[in-house]
């Protein structure tokens, strides 16, 4: 069969997919033609209706989540940004993409979809133009080559805007005010100087040097957090299921080629854009995250549209399986597919700012606010009082030194690094812990949360279910009595029909290579639930040739919305068709008028009181924490064509009525082992453990008993209960104090909640919501979130991932689906359990963070900015300069900063509260009391004295004469010369500088712990070992010692040799320090309700 050249496909980027294909591919010669393309536009009506469609890809190409907007700040890049396609897809993805591919006009690439026509062409057409035999699909060799001419299925990297995250890098944060200062150095240090001043272009590329470190340190931060993220996708590895050469086998996403025949079932992310050549006849797909829509497209065989973006027999790359299964042939891959033309010209998201940021430039604003009074002050100060009452005090470049030195003492330096390398060590520590946050924002987010929804199946349970009693309606057996019985019953009766079902009615089947192994160690392949009864079955007796005796010609596969699955088989010695359904009981009893009865061994009708007694049966096993699955059958006779979209409607709509009961499953799904330590330690930690699952209420009820979600022994609040009570009472607190804590909801009841119903609900300690669908899941979320908790949710299903995106953290188990994977925020890599140390380690993130800025500011920012004061406003000669305050931030502080971020927690975090976040901030006034007004106002008191002493005990000028001395400290001040009294100076500020550097000593030994005694947690022994704390002491030591004793700094600025005894004063000085504060956590200690309790951080 040939094709014509009228109907060839345009779009010059396709013709890499057809070009050479009438070369041998290593297997088969055949009838091939090489595809031409042009760039004519469509005609206006064409284009007018793909503009009117209401599925149009031009329309919002992002998930609906708080998350997915958020990229890495270039300041703190704490938070990590991927596309849905490339958490699955983009492990090889090459650095060098040209730049021009990126440049992709929209308008091309919407013509280049409207000339496809790939979903029009026959099947046998389609095959012949990719050289495929639909049954074998391609051979190695052929898909080998096809690989070395098309390349990798891959999405293309955004290209990054180097530039401006360089610029954000040296202007963004406290850099910006740094800036003003390089201006004004060299300004100082001509023209304004003369001669020009050395000291000042020193200081002047000694900033520079400041911003660098700034800016290459948050370069490599970003780098950190890519490095990290690759982790992450290297370990969500995308497969296929891929025929080549006559095999099903497994293959890497990226290897797929055009013209490869894959199989997709529900929960997997459709790896390249396929036709569709069979389906089960109910697959849908999930095209939120190119369309941004929520409702689900059906796939179809047959094309349904003229346009190859809105038919609904392709299947795109990146969509979702979100029921069902198909089969279907590669047409485009990679760059080509509608993913990466999109990719290719999606612009730059804008930047959210996380918690952590916010807070991060709540305190960046205050500083720089605080900073531009304090020099506005000082230079109005100059203007109206000092130049003209005190002229030669003070000249302009003294005017501008003094403001520089306003800015350098206030502003922080070291803290952005501090900050950054905070958060990069809790990301180590929770990577050591099999814990992979996508963002480290993510991590402070899980100290906030105070509501965890936890799916059930697979999350708190193992997910390894088995069949511990089944029955028929009328008798109870165990999986021990039904093998026995059935073996003896090889007749046509009930049990041979709930045996018969229970192999024909299943969608799991053995791995081949384990068939030598016992049945429940071998491999199964297929759903937790199928698996347990596949197992049962098998143990009764082997099915044999019995799927082929019983043909399946159509299935509907289980999923969250209807709650059950459908097979549809043909006999040879049947006449119609024998139809099979499994699901939930509330949902198929009502559909049920018969049953096989074990005491005649035939059907009878199902009557009320047969009903009654099934209820029976099933509330019994349900109390046992079993999942009860009814099996039933019918025969059919379908009026519409086999494979149609008609068929599959005709019978969804008629064969789950008049049923027959045939049997029921009861199975359990054992907890985890960790769960019940899990669930205890969530909730001593002040966080609400709640389930929500599409379990049957009892059942529900009885796992959360028996993990703890439950913790009384009498039977939960129900809704009746809260709708019939409620009325009379008050008010819901008194409602909540004469309920029993604990409420049971069903999923059918949300729609008819109030949001009085919801107020209710939400104070509730304990609450399992069950039967949940997953918009009944995603309810749950938002109104909680309305409600201003922080909402956590797990899970791992498919059902999971829309509540995932939603909550403020989402939470997925490693074992999970792809789906709910890539929706979650946080990726647990080995047990549940470890979701508590995330938050453990997230109230941990948030305290060191605390304490690296209580230690920073006292010495950092307060007692830097006193000498300026005194020597404005009071005449004082400056004590401190502009140089060994940048020593200061810079290097001394910042190094024994760095060691707090080692530090363990101080106390159980899981005994305090979660944060609230709308009213507990990083940066507090307790913490501005703490730094300022207590440890600040004693160190810059202790730092002046010293400077007072040294001038008084070397120079013999008391303090009251350098107080207003303004321009009288001169040539003959105290019969000493000009260079004399530069030169005690220059000693003074040394000496404040060596007292601020040990005073920091003192203070970082108290601020370390916030509440215990040094006593209780000195940094030696082995519960609060701190190495790096000492180290940091002796580096910032050194660094004192070279800054005051190496002449080359001397000369160039105007430092000095201290006195030996003005390096022993400070060290009891630092110890006094130490001892107020622990007089201080004395006082807070033993009266914990008292004023200084209160104000203390």
């Amino acid at each position: 069969m040939s094709l014509s050249r009228d109907s060839s496909l345009t779009g010059s980027d396709q013709s890499d997919i057809e070009e050479d294909i009438k070369e041998d591919d290593g297997m088969r010669e055949g009838p091939s033609r090489v595809i031409t393309f042009h760039n004519d536009l469509r005609d206006e009506q064409s284009r007018q209706r793909i503009n009117a469609s209401s599925r149009t890809l031009s329309r919002s190409r992002s998930v609906d989540s708080d998350r997915s907007n958020v990229r890495p700040g270039h300041d703190i890049p704490i938070m990590y940004r991927t596309l849905s396609i490339q958490v699955s897809e983009s492990q090889a993805i090459p650095e060098d993409v040209p730049r021009s591919k990126r440049r992709t006009d929209a308008t091309a690439n919407k013509d280049y979809f409207e000339s496809l026509t790939f979903h029009t062409l026959p099947v046998a057409n389609l095959c012949q133009l990719f050289n495929t035999d639909p049954a074998q699909g391609l051979s190695a060799s052929a898909a080998e080559i096809r690989v070395q001419r098309d390349g990798k299925n891959i999405i293309s990297k955004h290209s990054e805007n180097y530039l401006k995250k360089l610029f954000f890098y040296v202007f963004g944060g406290f850099c910006s005010v740094l800036w003003v200062g390089v201006i004004v150095f060299f300004l100082c240090w001509r023209p304004l100087s003369s001669p020009p001043s050395v000291t000042n272009l020193a200081l002047a590329i000694l900033v520079l040097i400041v911003i660098a470190l700034q800016a290459s340190f948050s370069a490599f931060q970003d780098w950190s957090t890519k490095r990290v993220m690759n982790s992450i996708l290297d370990l969500l590895p995308c497969e296929a299921l891929v025929s080549r050469d006559g095999q099903l086998i497994k293959l890497p996403a990226t290897d797929l080629v055009a013209g490869d025949i894959i199989h997709i079932s529900i929960g997997d992310n459709v790896p390249a854009d396929i036709r569709i050549l069979e389906s089960s006849g109910d697959v849908r797909f999930d095209r939120a995250i190119l369309t941004g829509e929520s409702e689900e497209v059906d796939g179809a065989i047959d094309a349904t549209d003229q346009n190859f973006l809105e038919t609904r027999n392709i299947a795109l790359m990146g969509t979702s399986v979100t029921n069902g299964n198909a089969c279907g042939m590669v047409v485009l891959t990679g760059g080509r597919s509608v993913m990466g033309r999109i990719a290719s010209i999606t612009a730059s998201v804008k930047q959210k700012p996380t918690l952590i940021q916010k807070e991060i430039n709540r305190f960046v604003k205050i500083i720089v606010c605080l900073t531009i009074i304090l020099a506005s002050t000082i230079l109005l100060t100059w203007v109206g009082w000092l130049r003209v009452h005190h002229y030669s005090f003070m000249n302009v470049v003294g005017m501008l030194n003094d403001v520089m030195g306003c800015v350098v003492a206030f502003i922080p330096e070291g803290m952005p690094i501090a900050v950054a390398l905070t958060l990069m060590m809790i990301a180590r520590r929770m990577k050591a812990a099999n814990i992979l946050p996508k963002g480290l924002a993510t991590v402070e987010t899980l100290g906030c949360v105070n509501v965890l929804c936890s799916d059930k199946t697979g999350t708190l349970t193992q997910n390894k279910m088995m069949v511990k009693s089944v029955g028929l309606l009328d008798k109870e057996f165990t999986a021990e009595e039904m093998t026995i019985a059935c073996q003896k019953d090889n007749t046509s009766g009930a049990l041979a029909t709930f045996y018969r079902g229970s192999i024909l009615c299943n969608d799991s089947f053995f791995e081949p290579t384990s068939w030598n192994q016992p049945i429940n160690e071998r491999d199964v392949h297929g759903n937790a639930t199928d698996a347990a009864v596949l197992r049962f079955a098998e143990a009764i007796k082997p099915s044999g040739d019995l799927s082929r005796e019983y043909e399946r010609i159509h299935e509907t596969p289980f999923n969250s919305k209807n709650k059950w699955m459908m097979t549809i088989h043909k006999a040879s010695k049947l006449q119609g068709y024998l139809v099979y359904v499994k699901g939930a009981p509330d949902v198929l009893l009502p559909r049920c008028t018969a049953y096989w009865s074990s005491e005649t061994n035939d059907v009878q009708i199902l009557d009320e009181a047969a009903r009654m007694q099934f209820s029976a049966l099933q509330d019994k096993l349900s109390k046992r924490a079993e999942r009860v699955i009814v099996l039933c059958q019918r025969s059919y006779e379908p009026k519409s064509p086999l494979g149609t979209n008609d068929f599959k409607d005709e019978v969804d709509r008629a064969c789950i009525q008049d049923l027959t009961i045939v049997g029921i499953y009861g199975i359990i799904d054992p907890p985890r082992l960790e769960t019940a330590k899990t669930v205890a330690s969530c909730r001593r930690a002040g966080i609400r453990f709640f389930m929500v699952t599409g379990d049957f209420g009892l059942t529900a009820a009885a796992i959360a008993r028996e993990v703890g979600i439950f913790m009384g022994a009498a039977d939960p609040d129900t809704v009746d209960d809260l709708h019939s009570s409620s009325e009379s009472l008050q008010s819901k607190e008194e409602w909540l104090e004469r309920s029993r804590q604990s409420l049971l909801v069903e999923g059918p009841q949300i729609s008819s909640f109030r949001d009085a119903d919801w107020d209710v609900i939400c104070l509730y300690e304990e609450i399992v919501f069950a039967r949940t669908t997953p918009e009944q899941k995603l309810r749950i979320v938002d109104e909680f979130r309305a409600r201003h908790y922080v909402v956590a949710v797990t899970g791992d299903g498919v059902n999971d991932a829309p509540a995932l995106r939603k909550a403020d953290v989402g939470v997925a188990v490693v074992s999970g689906s792809d789906v709910a994977i890539e929706a979650a925020d946080l990726v647990l890599l080995d047990t549940f359990g470890a979701i508590v140390d995330a938050i453990r380690l997230g109230r941990l993130v948030f305290q060191n963070l605390q304490k690296v800025i209580a230690y920073l500011l006292p010495a950092g920012s307060w007692s830097e900015i006193w000498p300026v004061l005194m020597n404005v406003f009071f005449g004082v000669p400056l004590p401190l300069s502009t140089f060994l305050m940048i020593i200061i931030c810079v290097f001394t502080d910042l190094f024994l900063s760095l060691s707090l971020i080692m530090e363990k927690e101080e106390f159980d975090l899981l005994s305090l509260p979660p944060r609230n976040h709308l009213k507990d901030h990083l940066i507090n006034l307790k913490i501005y009391i703490q730094a300022y007004l207590f440890v600040g106002v004693m160190e810059t008191t202790c730092a002046l004295s010293m400077f007072f002493l040294y001038m008084y005990r070397e120079a013999g000028i008391p303090f009251h004469s350098l107080v207003f001395a303004f321009g009288k400290y001169t040539n003959g001040f105290y019969g000493y010369t000009q260079e004399e009294l530069t030169k005690f100076n220059n000693v003074g500020q040394c000496v404040y500088f060596v007292t601020l550097v040990m005073l920091q000593w003192g203070n970082i030994l108290s601020v370390r712990n916030k509440r215990m005694s040094i006593l209780q947690a000195d940094p030696v022994r082995k519960k609060r070992r701190n190495p790096w704390l000492l180290v940091a002491m002796l580096i910032s030591l050194v660094i004192a010692i070279f800054v005051t004793e190496v002449p080359g700094i001397h000369s160039l600025f105007n430092t000095a040799p201290v006195p030996m005894k003005f390096w022993l004063i400070p060290l009891t000085l630092a110890l006094g320090i130490l001892i107020m504060d622990e007089l201080r956590k004395l006082l807070v200690r033993s009266f914990p309700r008292g004023p200084i309790a209160k104000i203390a951080w």
